[in-house]
């Protein structure tokens, strides 16, 4: 993770107005409406209110007929910053939503049906940027001095042993490199930052919308008209209406960018079950014939899901191996979603901005969802406009969120093209497609020389990358010149030294149930 995705610092994040009384109306925004409540919603509200307190009415619109689709259950490290910066107490939070740890993804089935890798979020060896450091250990892994890339990696390690630690704050402590993230119920989430922002002063309107007013002019959104006869006026309109897009997408038109071409999961079922198995400290995503299966452990149960595609595969199907896959008896109905992979070209357009799934859509596979809805908010937060709306202001978020959202659709695809998988039509179909230039000119510098070319905004860093292009079996044809000048007994001997470090550190830590529980984090919520 690039330490930009992991979190702005509180000075560039936190808007340094006055949060006393409501700003000059004529010169800045004055009210905020946010449309959908929601995990989107309720963290755009939170978010909003932490930074501008008083300084600007926000006002959150919430039907109380229409469901959300309440799946994004699991989350990368970005998360952690975010609560920081929004005023969020880890402990009371996780205690709220029944969270557990989560140190990265394990992979089972994807390069090929017997395979499994992990994906950690802390970085390899002790070095952040592990360029040279994998470099040394492809000269290493040529003479075979050297264990596999997997043992220098302090999460994988301990994902392994189902232990847990957070990361360390000191400078040089190779714990410093145990980086984690949450699973946590989506449904208590959202309704703990409910809590959050109605103490904060936030407005909450139970309503449906009917139409968005708009000024006959410019076209900018006036007001929401609701069911009810009340519009709710507003100077600028945040879209949290989930896939509806009922702002963005219905009211302004934006096209939506179908990319299901590289992406060609369309479906999802999912199904929350007794947990009978470990509390693990990790997500399972497990490669089926048509899709992959999802397995997301909390303190009070498991969420479970199948991620698919209806050209390869029946629902029926789908929801039978869901629930074939259960280790408890399954605790509510099976949740049924549609979409398209893809995402809106300008999800800030005239005084709208879309959030969350109303910009678009990836998969869930790397977790991301929620990551977006946070980077949407931090970016707004950042552009946030004056009662002008310079356009400059949305076209410099909209150049961001475009490439966010299109590296980490090239990271998604990895995923699935780099297989070595011919037992069904979709793995032959992703297996052969043609991928994005950006993609395979990335995978092409890697098999030569083990090298990655990554900006440092990106989302996902060379732990990343490195991670899953050796388990989906891309290895590095050779490594840089220069790492023929090394001392290769020395190399060895330090690489020996760091993995028996490694696993005397993991033999240390305590079990994951054990550390939520001695910490007193045990969940305090009855299910809702």
């Amino acid at each position: 993770m690039s330490e930009r995705a992991a979190g702005l610092s509180a000075a560039r994040f936190l808007c340094t107005r006055s949060k006393g009384d409501r700003m000059d109306k004529d010169r800045w925004i004055g009210k905020v409406v946010i449309l959908g409540g929601g995990t989107a919603g309720w963290m755009t509200a939170a978010a909003l209110s932490h930074t501008f307190g008083h300084a600007v009415e926000i006002v959150l619109v919430e039907s109380d007929a229409i469901g959300t689709v309440g799946v994004g259950e699991a989350t990368i490290p970005p998360i952690r910053a975010f609560h920081q910066l929004i005023g969020i107490d880890e402990a009371e939070f996780i205690r709220a939503t029944g969270a557990t740890f989560k140190l990265g993804i394990e992979f089972r089935g994807w390069r090929n049906e017997s395979s499994t890798y992990f994906h950690p979020f802390g970085a390899y060896g002790v070095e952040r940027d592990i360029g040279y450091f994998f470099q040394y250990w492809l000269r290493l892994r040529e003479k075979g001095q050297v264990s596999d890339f997997s043992e220098f990696s302090l999460c994988t390690l301990a994902a392994r042993h189902n232990v847990f630690a957070p990361a360390s704050e000191r400078p040089g402590d190779p714990l410093q490199h145990l980086q984690s993230a949450y699973h946590f119920d989506a449904g208590r989430y959202a309704t703990y930052l409910k809590g959050v922002c109605l103490a904060r002063g936030v407005s909450h309107k139970i309503g449906d919308m009917l139409t968005a007013e708009r000024n006959p002019e410019n076209g900018y959104i006036t007001g929401l008209k609701l069911k009810s006869g009340e519009l709710v006026p507003g100077d600028l309109f945040i879209d949290c209406s989930g896939m509806r897009a009922m702002l963005l997408g219905q009211a302004l038109g934006v096209e939506y960018e179908d990319w299901s071409r590289w992406l060609p999961m369309n479906r999802a079922c999912a199904v929350p079950c007794e947990q009978k198995l470990a509390l693990t400290p990790y997500t399972i995503s497990t490669a089926r014939p048509f899709g992959w299966q999802w397995r997301i452990p909390l303190q009070h149960r498991v969420g479970n899901g199948v991620v698919y595609s209806s050209e390869f595969a029946t629902d029926e199907a789908a929801e039978r191996c869901l629930l074939d896959g259960l280790e408890g008896e399954p605790l509510a109905p099976i949740n049924r979603i549609k979409f398209t992979a893809g995402r809106r070209r300008t999800p800030w357009t005239r005084n709208v901005v879309a959030i969350g799934l109303a910009s678009g859509f990836l998969e869930p596979l790397e977790s991301t969802s929620i990551h977006f809805i946070q980077s949407s908010i931090q970016r707004l937060i950042r552009y946030f406009p004056d009662a002008g709306l310079s356009p400059v202001c949305a076209q410099a978020f909209n150049k961001e969120a475009s490439r966010e959202v299109e590296n980490v659709r090239d990271f998604l695809i990895l995923h699935y093209h780099a297989t070595e998988r011919d037992d069904s039509a979709l793995w032959r179909y992703v297996k052969a497609m043609q991928i994005p230039d950006s993609l395979q000119e990335r995978i092409e510098l890697f098999r030569e020389r083990g090298q990655l070319n990554l900006a440092a905004e990106e989302l996902f860093q060379s732990t990343s990358w490195h991670a899953v292009l050796l388990g989906q079996g891309i290895r590095p044809r050779t490594y840089m010149p220069t790492m023929v000048l090394q001392d290769d007994a020395m190399l060895a001997n330090a690489y020996g030294n760091l993995e028996r470090n490694f696993k005397n550190i993991v033999s240390r830590l305590p079990d994951h149930a054990a550390y939520i529980k001695e910490h007193k984090l045990t969940s305090t919520m009855e299910d809702r």
